[in-house]
This record gives C-alpha cells, structure tokens and sequence, in this order.
C-alpha cells in the first residue's frame, strides 16, 4: 500500500521508490531534498494551435494562464531546478507562436536556477531559442524521470503523457478531477497546463503500469484528497 501524509500546504508527502516526493494542489511535484519542481503536460500556445488548425477560437490566455500557476509554485518553493517533463509546446511550432511578454516570462525561468526540458511527443525537438537543457530523461534521487510511461512496471519511473483524472461518486452526486496517481513505485503527473483535459485512471491506457494498489491524488480547491482503488469510478 502506498504511503502518504498530508504536508502543511495541503499536499501529500508520498513515499515513491524509496524517495520522498510531495504532491502539490497545482499537480506539480516536489523533491525539497533536491529543490526540483516538476511539472508535466504544460501544452503552452494549445489555443493559437486550434486557432490555426481548426479554426476553433479558443480564448488565447492559456500560455499566460498556466504560466501564472507556474510563478505562483516558484515564488512558494524557490526552486533551484525546474523540470518540465514533456509537451510542454502543443505543437512544434508553439514556441514561434509566443507573444514577446510570455516568451520573456519563459526565459526568465532559467534566471538563477537550472531549467530542464524533457521532450515529448507534441514536441520532439524541445525549444530552439528559449534557454535551458533538452532532454530525452532525468535521473533523480534513484527515479527516472521521462514524458510518456513506458509499458510494463518501471519502478522509479515519474511520467506525465496521460493526463490523470479521477471520478469520485457520493450520495451527493460525482466529482471528477485531474489527479497523480501512483502505487509507491511508480507515478503519473496530471497535465499543468491550462487547457488540458483528463483521462480517467481506469481507462484501459492505465492497465499493466501498475503492480499494486494505487493512490489517486485528486486536485481539489484546498488540498489534495488521497482516493484510494475502491472509491474510484468510471466515467
């Protein structure tokens, strides 16, 4: 079974391949011992892109949106590494998209702390102007960090790609929201960004990454509510 407390901001400490990782009420990841910030899924420009493609107005403020959820993290933990672990651009050419206050709020991220792009596949080839390291994966405190899970169980590993969502149904009705999920030795980040959507933790794409009991983490106002198996539901 998992192991988990509630951390003074209303997140979980949470006992992950023997590290200890917080998960916060932003869907961000917390490793204090290293001072890293992950964060996955941001789809920055997801607006301008079904502008461009669809010609479906999505109102254009996601990139600024999500970016102020970002600043609010950073100016509460002071990071001095921060991960974005994968499609962080919808579209490789979201980063041209950019307007010139939300490009210079990007390239102030990596002003005096180590920024980290992890790949994923919106974005192969990761920012072409914007500072910081592109890679392919992270090793941290013994976890890997990656964008999409690999098949099978990984113990360690830490991913995003699926946007986690959990359904919790009462006799006052149901709530569904974006959620980790994790069973103490591997874990999945809900997406960041603003415009992204969830799917569900029992959709079949989450079959076979698990080898015991999960925790979901759903995201509420306050805190986040550790949900075990058995109060989970389908959509």
């Amino acid at each position: 079974m998992t192991r988990f407390e509630t951390s003074a901001c209303g997140g979980l400490h949470v006992e992950l391949f023997g590290a200890t990782v917080t998960l916060r009420g932003s869907g961000a990841m917390w490793l204090e011992v290293e001072r890293t910030l992950v964060v996955a899924d941001l789809h920055f420009e997801k607006g301008s892109s079904y502008a461009s493609r669809f010609g479906q107005m999505l109102p254009p403020y996601d990139t600024r949106e999500t970016l102020d959820r970002l600043d609010r993290e950073i100016a509460a933990l002071s990071p001095a590494r921060l991960i974005f672990l994968g499609d962080s651009f919808h579209d490789g050419a979201g980063e041209d998209r950019l307007a010139d206050d939300d490009a210079e709020r990007l390239r102030g991220l990596a002003r005096g702390r180590e920024l980290i792009w992890a790949v994923g596949n919106h974005d192969e080839d990761g920012p072409r102007v914007l500072p910081g390291e592109v890679i392919a994966e992270a090793s941290i405190l013994g976890l890997t960090l990656r964008h999409e899970p690999e098949a099978g169980e990984q113990p360690g590993e830490v991913a995003g790609h699926l946007h986690p969502a959990a359904r919790v149904s009462s006799g006052r009705g149901s709530v569904r929201r974006r959620c980790f999920v994790t069973d103490g030795s591997r874990l999945i980040l809900p997406a960041f960004g603003a415009y992204t959507g969830g799917l569900n933790v029992l959709d079949r794409a989450f079959s076979g990454l698990f080898g015991g009991p999960v925790l979901a983490g759903a995201l509420g106002t306050q805190k986040v509510h550790a949900i075990g198996p058995r109060s989970l539901r389908p959509d």
